[in-house]
């Protein structure tokens, strides 16, 4: 059987700030996973979501599978 495509996919979005900068300060990186419709949203979303490497709210893209 042919495997069904799913308007809905489960993606991960990264902190830009953190794997922008690069600084030994943060320890790690912020990773969150969510949700998106794919034919509302055909796009890489951005969302603003809370660091806690950064300890601010800062903004987490899309990152590709």
């Amino acid at each position: 059987m042919a495997e069904s495509k799913n308007v809905r996919v489960t993606i991960t979005s990264e902190c830009t700030s953190c794997v922008r900068n690069g600084n030994e300060k943060y320890s790690g990186v912020s990773r969150y996973t969510t949700r998106k419709n794919r034919r509302n949203t055909p796009t890489r979303m951005e969302l603003k979501k809370f660091c806690p490497f950064c300890y601010q709210h800062t903004i987490h893209k899309e990152i590709g599978k």
